[in-house]
């Protein structure tokens, strides 16, 4: 079994499609932990509505090709059109972060909507660019940038999936 952690984010009905994306990842394995939604705006572009993003500890057996085997199945049910506009508004994205303790997707590791969510779960993992404890970073991060915790979002959700 394989420890993941996943970056997942959406700012078309977020309310939504975060719960959904939670549901459809459990298909995969067994979600150990969801972080609290957090609010921020949209990085990169600045007409479109605010993200809410979260973070899913997740155990499962897949370790190769997380894009092509868990997170393209999930976002492509979940409706996500990827189009040429990078910053295009998405119903789901998600990111791989971590895998069995080694971080993936480094150019991502510097978005506080990754880093916040994540130290949440794993407040001691050391930030494989700053080499500081993700907790130190995520609050330096939030006295940076705006970032809202939004607990009532995944409530539900988080505590279904630790019963």
């Amino acid at each position: 079994m394989h420890r993941v952690y996943l970056s997942i984010g959406s700012n078309i009905q977020p309310e939504i499609n975060l719960p959904k994306a939670i549901d459809r990842l459990s298909g995969f394995g067994i979600i150990h932990a969801i972080s609290s939604a957090w609010e921020s705006h949209a990085a990169g572009a600045a007409d479109q509505p605010d993200f809410l993003n979260a973070c899913v500890s997740l155990e499962t057996t897949l370790h190769n090709n997380l894009k092509e085997k868990l997170v393209q199945p999930v976002e492509t049910a979940l409706g996500r059109q990827r189009t040429p506009d990078r910053n295009a508004p998405r119903t789901i994205d998600i990111d791989v972060i971590l895998v069995d303790d080694e971080p993936v997707n480094l150019e991502k590791w510097n978005y506080p909507f990754v880093v916040v969510p994540l130290a949440e779960l794993a407040p001691d993992i050391v930030h494989p660019i700053t080499h500081k404890k993700i907790i130190q970073v995520a609050e330096q991060m939030r006295s940076e940038t705006w970032i809202v915790k939004r607990p009532e979002i995944l409530k539900s959700i988080k505590e279904n999936s630790t019963r």
